[in-house]
């Protein structure tokens, strides 16, 4: 260890924080600052709710501080971690997050960025316990060992990460922005190809044009998930509108070859479940080397080549036009899982010109999303380099390094 440092526990640095049941409080409102106030993205504080002490839900029992540091314990948010701003001080937070309050002679900022580090979290996720929604004990955030340098130099350290992190947010929102255009880009010409349509064209309905109809596939009993056996497609397969011959799953279940839950390359799929921005994407299957199966959440259909090209099917049912009445039509009780039937599917409005039309249409399509394809490429390894960039820092910084 660096000269000048020590080795202690969370523990140590932290300053005991105080629990409050705001029903009995005499502050008759306040912020009251639940696990989803945080973003994962910006580790910020971003919205709280305003309660009456009546109405506290009983998970609201922690009395927060200015420049207190949140951790939420539980898997779904664990990667949540954000500071308390001064607006909020001597306001409530939930009991799914663990407060660190830091002594006078540890920098707040120090710990916040320690948090952050990949070996904190990977030991937080390795220690987490329970069924239903695993979590981290106070205890266990307690007993993790931090390096600690004098005041000064964790001060020095803390405006270092301070100005790289500023900058590598800054760089992140511009490829995120440039990723966004080039996407919206591909959608405004896919919108303008089947809006703004020539003579010729003759308006239908899917199933119309299909030499197979819409067939849900097989989900095989999760008793006979296994390492090995025969492939089945997972709903990731198809969303995103690529196909991705490697998010499968196995299974040691019976099959049978006759049956239609047998999916080929060529074979035109749309996903019949998901959430309401994912339902319906669709995908060509290709790349498939041994018999696999499509599950019951997706459905497998055939164009008739003599009515419209596969490709062509696939770009119009990915345009804007048609997104909208796909996931219109989708339904559920579930706000967050939206299914489509077959029904719905085999109505969709359809366009369709000759085949030369959608031959060159398709040419033209194809060579934008190829170009979109690698555009989207260079700025997904951008935002991976930036993320590598962040890890390296913070691993500089609490090695002495940096």
């Amino acid at each position: 260890m660096k000269k000048g440092w020590q080795k202690k526990t969370l523990g140590d640095v932290l300053v005991k924080t105080e629990t409050t049941d705001p029903a009995r409080s005499p502050q008759t409102e306040f912020d009251y600052i639940d696990v989803s106030s945080v973003s994962n993205e910006t580790l910020a504080i971003e919205e709280t709710q305003r309660l009456n002490g009546k109405d506290a839900p009983s998970r609201a029992r922690r009395l927060v501080k200015a420049n207190d540091v949140l951790f939420a314990t539980i898997r779904p948010t664990l990667r949540r971690i954000a500071i308390v701003p001064e607006e909020l001080d001597n306001q409530v937070c939930s009991t799914g997050y663990f407060v660190l309050r830091a002594k006078p002679d540890v920098d707040h900022r120090f710990v916040f960025y320690f948090l952050q580090t990949e070996g904190f979290m990977t030991a937080m996720e390795k220690l987490q316990k329970g069924a239903s929604y695993p979590a981290v004990t106070d205890g266990d955030v307690r007993s993790q060992q931090i390096p600690i340098p004098p005041l000064p130099e964790q001060q020095r350290i803390v405006g270092i990460l301070d100005e790289a992190f500023d900058g590598i947010a800054t760089a992140t929102a511009n490829a995120e922005r440039n990723l966004h255009n080039a996407r919206a880009l591909f959608e405004s010409h896919l919108q303008t190809v089947f809006t703004q349509r020539g003579e010729g064209w003759t308006e239908t309905t899917l199933e119309e044009v299909l030499a197979i109809q819409p067939q849900n596939g097989w989900s095989p009993p999760a008793a006979n998930h296994s390492d090995s056996g025969t492939p089945v497609l997972t709903l990731s397969s198809v969303t995103g509108f690529r196909f991705r011959p490697d998010k499968r799953k196995f299974t040691s279940a019976s099959t049978d070859s006759r049956r239609n839950y047998w999916v080929k390359n060529g074979d035109f799929l749309i996903t019949r479940s998901n959430t309401p921005e994912l339902v319906g994407h669709v995908a060509i299957a290709s790349r498939i080397e041994k018999p696999t199966i499509y599950p019951d959440l997706i459905m497998r259909m055939n164009p008739a080549p003599d009515r419209i090209m596969t490709e062509f099917l696939y770009y119009q049912m990915r345009s804007p036009s048609l997104r909208k009445e796909i996931t219109g039509r989708a339904q559920g009780a579930n706000p967050t899982m939206k299914k489509i039937s077959n029904g719905a599917v085999q109505t969709l409005p359809i366009a369709v010109p000759s085949i030369p039309t959608q031959r060159a249409i398709v040419r033209t399509l194809n060579v934008l999303a190829e170009e979109t394809q690698r555009l989207e490429s260079i700025y997904q390894q951008k935002l991976a380099a930036l993320e590598a960039l962040k890890k390296s820092l913070l691993h500089q910084a609490f090695s002495g390094e940096l």
